[in-house]
């Protein structure tokens, strides 16, 4: 029960330390990697503004084991804002779990093929338009006698396989693009109230978990967040491979190690987006506009040598791939990029905070100018 307590308190913890441009990234990491992708249908769109966000599968070490969190609609919480899903990628020598975020652009979500839109890359199943979202009705369920913003254009995609993760054995081989990159320097907005009840739910439900409906859950999609027992849940047609104990998240071990925490970045692209500071307001318009000069150099010199490593590592592994190189290689070379992405972090933290030092208005004895 203590065990069980101090786990919780860490998780909360950690959730409440993460800020807003870091919603990407959510301190879960496992040796064993999610089922595949159960097969079912798309509910009907509820109404207007309502945007698709696919089910996934989530972990809770108190029982061991995946629970899949359906599919569902979700009121976008701003005009022109879009989901982009959560994902499982492989960070070395665990599974680690990257939360999924709104903001105005589609960011990297690991190439995993979720279908209804999101096929690896970006999202084809709609488009914000004059403050209306317009829905494509070649991969949405969508009503057209109660929503009339809608398109028809056909996604040819021939990717059809069930795989839920990115890297690792069996993984999805795929990288973030350029633009994925930029969508990660955006403002994110973290899941919604509704998104974390709906999760919330899913773990509850003994029914939800991988061990029990063996890779094909009974709740598979709901019309909107938490409505389990809606007329309109979706159940799955079936599990996206063959379910066995040897992928089964209760196999293995639960070593102290294994609590809940922050996820460790291996390349640039996985920490937090630099978020420019707020212009300083000491009451002195000059030394303001010079700290403003100031804060933004940092910034921008910050965003660059970021955007330098990130290239200089991705050349790194187009050269592995290139030369064939054996998973021993590759793995020390994971390490060395993990060390020069926390000797970088590392870096620009203490540069942030030296900068705040300087800006600090000086300490004046009472009756002094």
């Amino acid at each position: 029960m203590q065990i069980r307590f101090i786990r919780t308190l860490l998780f909360a913890l950690v959730v409440l330390s993460m800020s807003a441009a870091s919603f990407a990234q959510i301190g879960v990491a496992i040796t064993i990697g999610p089922p595949p992708l159960p097969v079912y249908e798309q509910p009907v769109c509820p109404g207007d503004g309502y945007i698709w966000t696919p089910g996934y599968w989530a972990y809770d070490y108190d029982i061991s084991d995946y629970y899949w969190v359906p599919g569902t609609w979700v009121m976008a919480p701003e005009i022109g804002f879009l989901w982009t899903p959560a994902y499982w990628g492989w960070g070395g020598d665990r599974f680690v779990f990257y939360d999924g975020y709104w903001g105005p652009h589609i960011g990297f979500y690991g190439g995993i093929n979720y279908g209804f839109g999101y096929f690896g890359d970006g999202y084809e199943g709609g488009r914000w338009d004059g403050g209306h979202f317009f829905y494509n009705r070649s991969v949405n369920n969508v009503n057209i006698t109660e929503i009339h913003n809608v398109y028809n254009t056909t996604v040819i995609h021939n990717d059809v396989n069930r795989v839920s993760y990115n890297g690792g054995n069996g993984g999805i081989n795929r990288r973030p693009n350029p633009q994925e990159e930029g969508a990660a320097r955006d403002r994110h907005v973290a899941p919604v109230a509704a998104q974390t009840q709906h999760m919330q739910e899913a773990r509850n439900n003994p029914q939800q978990r991988a061990s029990t409906n063996m890779g094909k859950p009974g709740v598979a999609a709901t019309p909107r967040p938490g409505d389990f027992k809606d007329r309109g849940v979706v159940p799955a047609k079936e599990a996206g491979a063959p379910y066995t104990p040897a992928n089964r998240g209760g196999s293995q071990p639960r070593p102290e190690s294994n609590i809940a925490r922050p996820t460790t970045p291996i390349h640039p692209h996985d920490l937090a987006p630099v978020t420019r500071p707020s212009a300083p307001n000491t009451g002195d318009a000059k030394r303001d506009q010079k700290y403003q000069q100031q804060q933004d150099k940092v910034f921008t010199k910050q965003q660059q040598e970021r955007d330098k490593l990130q290239q200089k590592q991705e050349q790194e592994h187009q050269r592995l791939d290139q030369q064939k190189a054996n998973d021993t290689k590759k793995q020390q070379v994971e390490q060395h990029h993990q060390q020069q992405t926390q000797q970088l972090q590392q870096r620009h933290e203490q540069q942030q905070q030296h900068l705040q030092q300087r800006q600090q208005p000086a300490n004046r004895e009472p009756g002094k100018k």
